[in-house]
């Protein structure tokens, strides 16, 4: 499974610590990739600003993206991604703490694959991750981008 690259997009260092020891505890080893901003986000994904010169030669497996970014909220990264050919295809999970219901909506409407809230809890946090690294690493198929 290493060579699914993961891009996490969040911004509080608490919850990239938590989702990165829940991977971890969970044995997915892919490499996981840190945005911290939506602008950071969209670098990555379209090769821009730092990322500009980097040889990446593909997309990551799956995108984990926050709403609540500095910069560029989630739902306009989301909307950035499936406006795109290179990556209107590509899996993306929101995981948040918001329950709003608008932003659920929201999501769905923009092409949302998944929206997940976060767990309060740190067990079932790693359960969560658990099963969604199961299902988006291990048995969901996409399509070669």
């Amino acid at each position: 499974m290493s060579e699914k690259t993961i891009l996490l997009v969040e911004d509080n260092p608490d919850d990239v610590t938590l989702t990165l020891r829940a991977l971890k505890k969970n044995n997915l080893l892919n490499e996981v990739v840190v945005a911290r901003d939506g602008v950071e986000a969209l670098d990555y994904l379209f090769h821009e600003g730092r990322y500009a010169s980097a040889a990446l030669e593909y997309l990551p497996e799956l995108v984990l993206l926050d709403l609540k970014l500095p910069k560029v909220d989630g739902l306009e990264v989301l909307k950035r991604i499936r406006s795109s050919e290179a990556t209107k295809l590509l899996p993306v999970v929101i995981l948040t703490s918001s329950n709003e219901q608008s932003d659920i909506i929201s999501g769905y409407e923009l092409g949302v694959n998944s929206y997940i809230r976060k767990p309060v809890d740190f067990e079932q946090f790693i359960e969560a991750v658990r099963q969604l690294g199961l299902y988006w690493l291990v048995l969901n198929q996409t399509p070669q981008l």
